[in-house]
């Protein structure tokens, strides 16, 4: 199977290739028209951008959306993660303001988790969804050189999503855990087709 996936992020897309990999599933990424995130949740930007992607392509897509909610700040940036600092904004750029924005807030009260919810929209009008957190703390300064987005600020005990490699993120990162729920339920439907044909 054959899943095109609406991001022009190439981290996401490795991080989509390790995990489905395994269930012979193919992710590939498509030059796809930009959709505005008018979701308020995670869930409805999913949905929004993978039916945008299975409408210009004809063909099955997957689409994420995820975030950092920190508990300090009311659950922001939320789904104004990506745009946190405006855009056109870098990763840097939107771990500055956060780190600002937190500058006075203690290290017990700095509790965060990243939310990230999967959509796969079919042609045939079925979807598959699934969602998955990670509970951590934002750190005082960025530490390590991997990762993406506000990795280098999340800790998840001692060490930032930065200081570990892909495939230890994988086992515990809110992508991970909503990309192994979507690959247990897609295995399924699968299967479900292959039965009815």
């Amino acid at each position: 199977m054959e899943l095109i996936i609406a991001t022009h992020n190439k981290n996401k897309v490795c991080e989509f290739q390790r995990i489905l990999a395994p269930l012979d599933v193919k992710v590939s990424a498509a030059k796809l028209p930009e959709v505005d995130e008018t979701g308020k949740t995670f869930a409805e930007n999913a949905y929004i951008k993978a039916a945008s992607a299975c409408r210009a392509t004809g063909m099955a897509a997957v689409a994420d959306d995820s975030g950092l909610s920190v508990d300090a700040l009311g659950g922001a940036p939320g789904v104004y993660s990506a745009r946190y600092a405006g855009d056109g904004a870098t990763d840097e750029d939107r771990i500055n303001k956060l780190l600002q924005n937190l500058k006075n807030v203690p290290v017990n009260s700095r509790t965060a988790k990243f939310v990230c919810s999967i959509c796969c929209a079919f042609p045939n009008g079925d979807k598959i969804t699934a969602q998955g957190e990670c509970k951590g703390k934002i750190a005082f300064e960025p530490r390590g050189n991997d990762g993406f987005g506000y990795d280098p600020v999340f800790l998840v005990g001692d060490s930032t999503f930065a200081e570990i490699s892909g495939e230890e993120k994988d086992k515990i990162s809110h992508r991970g855990k909503a990309l192994r729920i979507f690959a247990e339920k897609l295995k399924k439907y699968k299967g479900a087709i292959y039965a009815e044909q």
